[in-house]
C-alpha cells in the first residue's frame, strides 16, 4: 500500500529522460552531418511531439517554459553590450533595422493580396514573416564564431530593432481590427507611456541598485545565492517589460547592457550559461513539436507557395537593404540566408490577430505553420550557402599553438605594432611569450628570429596555454577596438594580479580601456603625433627649450583633460584644447584620430 502511494505521488520523470534522450542523439548526430545543432533540435523536437511518436500531446506548454531561453541568450548578449558600444550602433539599429523591416513589410505584405486576403489580413500575416528569428540567428552566429564580428553586430542590430518594434506592431493589431474605432486615443497614449515608464524604471533600477546588490551578495561567499541572484536579475527585468506590454527579451537585454561595465559581468554570465543552453536547445525542441502535420498536408499547396513566395520577397528586401547600407556582396548573401525565416515574434502577433478576429482560426494554424517550416529550413540554406560559398580558411600549417609557456611579460599581437614594444624589452634582457592570430606573419616573423605561438587571445584557454599566469606583465598590442577590450576585461578579471597596458585606437577607445581595468593605455597615433609636431617646431627655428615646454603644457592638458573625461563624457574638458578660433571653445568636431561617429577632439 506504502509503494502504490509512493509511485502515485512520485514525479515523471519520463518527459525529461525523452527530452534530452532526444537532444543527446539528435544534435552530435546533425553536426556529425554538418547541418548544425538547430536543425538536430527541430528534427528531434518533430520526432517526439504529437505528429512523431506521439511522447509530448501540448507543445504550446514546453515552448513558453523554453522561451527563457531566448531571454537568457539575450541577457548574455547584453551583458557584451557596454552603453558606449550600444550608442555606437545606434545608426544600424535605427536606420538598418528601421529600413529592412520597413522594406520587407511592404513587399510580404502582397503575398496575402495575391492570394485573395484582405489587407489588413495581408500585412499582418507578412509582417509576422519579417520578423526574424531571434533564437536561430543568435544561435548560428554564436556557433560561426561571427557575434563580435561587424557582419554579425549588423544581424544583432536589426534583431534589437525587431525586438523593439514588436510594441507598435501589436498597437498596428489593435488599429486594424474590426471595431478598433472604440479604442481612444487616449488608451492607446495610456499604453505607450506605460512601456515608456517600464523602460525607465528598469534602467533607473539597474544603474543604482543592481551593482550595490551584488556587492552585498559577493561578500556572503555564497555561489549559489549569485547564481539565483542572477536568475532572478534575468526573470524580473523580463517580466517588468512584460507588464509594460513590452519584449521580455528586450528587458533580459537591457538588464545585460546595464550590468556590462559590472565587475561580477563574468559571474554573471558564467551563472546564466547552463541554463541558457538547455532552456534554448528546450525552444527549439517545442518549435519542432509544434509543427502541426495535419494542417500542413490538408493545406500543403497554400503553404508552399506561401513559403516560396515570402522567402523569396523576404530575401530580396534583406539583400537589397544590405548592399544599400554599403555591405559587400558575400556579407548581404550571408545576411540574407541567416534571415530569411520568420521567427518566434510571429506567433505572438498572430496570437493576438486572431484574437482580434483579423485572422481566423484555420488562418492561425497555417500561419504558425508557414512559420515553423521557414524555421526548418533556415539550417538548410545557411548548409547549403557555406557548400557553395565556403568561408576563407586561415592556412595555419607550420605555426605552433601556445604551451606551457613562461614569459616575463605576454605580448598580444605581433603587427607593426608589437614588434616595436617587444624592441626595448627584449633589449633589456626580459623573455617574452608573444602570440598572435596571422599564421602568415607568424612564419614571416619566424624568418627573422622571433618565436610567435598562433591563438586568439580573445580565448581563456589560450591564455593560460601562453602563461598569463605567470606573466608579471600583459601587453595588449592588437588594432582591433573589440576585441582588444575583450581581452583587456578577460585578462584583468582572470589575472588580476599582472601589470596591463593596452594599445588605444583612440581617446574614446583609451578611455573605455581605463574602465575595462587596464593600468596604462596607449593612443597609437599620440607619441607619433607629438614627436610630429616637435619636429614641426624645430624647423620654424623654436629654442629647444621652448619646445620643451609647450610639449610639456600639451601632455599636462591632455591628462587633466583624460581624467575629466572618464566621469564627465567625451565633451568634459573642452576648454583644455588650445583652439584657433580665438576667444571662442572648440567645436564639437571629429579629430584627426577619432572614427566618424565620434564627437570628440584630441586624439
Amino acid at each position: 500500500m506504502a509503494a502504490e502511494s509512493h509511485a502515485s505521488h512520485a514525479v515523471d520523470l519520463a518527459p525529461f529522460v525523452i527530452l534530452l534522450g532526444s537532444a543527446v542523439i539528435a544534435v552530435p548526430l546533425f553536426k556529425r552531418l554538418g547541418v548544425g545543432s538547430v536543425l538536430g533540435y527541430l528534427a528531434a523536437g518533430l520526432v517526439i511531439g504529437p505528429f512523431g511518436f506521439g511522447f509530448f500531446t501540448e507543445p504550446a506548454q514546453i515552448l513558453h517554459v523554453a522561451e527563457l531561453g531566448v531571454v537568457m541568450f539575450l541577457f548574455i548578449v547584453g551583458l557584451e553590450m557596454q552603453p558606449s558600444r550600444l550608442w555606437s550602433m545606434r545608426k544600424d539599429i535605427f536606420g538598418l533595422g528601421l529600413t529592412q523591416v520597413g522594406v520587407c513589410m511592404f513587399l510580404l505584405a502582397w503575398v496575402g493580396i495575391a492570394l485573395g486576403y484582405s489587407p489588413a489580413t495581408a500585412l499582418i500575416a507578412g509582417t509576422g514573416f519579417v520578423l526574424t528569428s531571434t533564437a536561430i540567428v543568435m544561435q548560428m552566429l554564436h556557433e560561426r564564431g561571427d557575434l563580435a564580428k561587424p557582419r554579425g553586430q549588423k544581424m544583432v542590430s536589426v534583431l534589437l530593432f525587431e525586438d523593439l518594434a514588436i510594441v507598435p506592431l501589436l498597437a498596428l493589431v489593435a488599429f486594424l481590427a474590426p471595431g478598433a474605432g472604440e479604442v481612444s486615443i487616449t488608451e492607446r497614449l495610456t499604453g505607450v507611456a506605460i512601456g515608456t515608464g517600464c523602460i525607465i524604471g528598469l534602467v533607473v533600477a539597474g544603474r543604482y541598485l543592481l551593482n550595490p546588490i551584488f556587492r552585498v551578495l559577493a561578500a556572503a561567499r555564497a555561489r549559489e545565492v549569485m547564481t539565483a541572484a542572477a536568475l532572478l536579475v534575468v526573470l524580473g527585468a523580463a517580466w517588468w517589460m512584460q507588464l509594460g506590454g513590452l519584449s521580455t527579451a528586450m528587458g533580459a537585454f537591457l538588464a545585460g547592457v546595464l550590468l556590462s561595465e559590472s565587475s561580477y559581468r563574468h559571474e554573471l554570465e558564467a551563472d546564466v550559461e547552463p541554463f541558457r543552453g538547455i532552456l534554448l536547445g528546450l525552444f527549439f525542441l517545442a518549435v519542432g513539436m509544434s509543427l502541426d502535420i495535419t494542417v500542413v498536408m490538408n493545406n500543403w499547396q497554400l503553404i508552399v507557395i506561401s513559403v516560396v513566395a515570402f522567402t523569396i520577397l523576404k530575401a530580396g528586401g534583406v539583400y537589397g537593404v544590405a548592399r544599400l547600407f554599403k555591405a559587400d556582396h558575400r556579407e548581404a548573401l550571408e545576411r540574407t540566408v541567416l534571415m530569411t525565416q520568420g521567427g518566434e515574434f510571429a506567433f505572438v502577433l498572430y496570437a493576438a490577430a486572431l484574437g482580434v478576429g483579423l485572422i481566423t482560426l484555420e488562418g492561425n494554424a497555417m500561419l504558425t505553420a508557414i512559420i515553423i517550416v521557414s524555421m526548418l529550413m533556415t539550417p538548410l540554406f545557411v548548409l547549403i550557402h557555406d557548400r557553395l560559398m565556403p568561408e576563407n580558411k586561415v592556412d595555419a600549417s607550420g605555426v605552433e599553438t601556445p604551451h606551457d609557456a613562461r614569459g616575463t611579460a605576454l605580448l598580444i599581437g605581433f603587427g607593426r605594432f608589437g614588434q616595436v614594444v617587444s624592441q626595448p624589452l627584449l633589449a633589456r634582457g626580459y623573455t617574452i611569450t608573444t602570440i598572435d592570430n596571422d599564421p602568415e606573419m607568424i612564419r614571416v616573423a619566424g624568418q627573422f628570429g622571433f618565436k610567435v605561438w598562433y591563438g586568439d587571445g580573445q580565448r581563456l584557454d589560450i591564455l593560460h596555454a601562453a602563461g598569463a599566469h605567470h606573466a608579471s606583465l600583459v601587453l595588449v598590442c592588437i588594432d582591433d577596438q573589440a576585441a582588444a577590450t575583450k581581452i583587456v576585461e578577460l585578462v584583468r578579471h582572470e589575472f588580476p594580479n599582472a601589470l596591463l597596458l593596452a594599445r588605444a585606437y583612440d581617446r574614446d577607445h583609451g578611455l573605455q580601456l581605463v574602465k575595462a581595468g587596464v593600468d596604462y593605455p596607449v593612443r597609437e597615433t599620440f607619441e607619433s603625433a607629438i614627436k610630429f609636431a616637435r619636429a614641426a617646431l624645430d624647423r620654424l627655428g623654436e629654442p629647444e627649450a621652448a619646445i620643451d615646454d609647450a610639449i610639456e603644457e600639451v601632455r599636462r592638458r591632455d591628462e587633466e583633460r583624460f581624467a575629466l573625461q572618464l566621469t564627465g563624457g567625451m565633451m568634459a574638458g573642452r576648454e583644455l584644447m588650445i583652439g584657433n578660433g580665438g576667444s571662442e571653445k572648440p567645436k564639437d568636431v571629429a579629430g584627426p584620430d577619432t572614427t566618424p561617429d565620434e564627437s570628440a577632439v584630441g586624439g
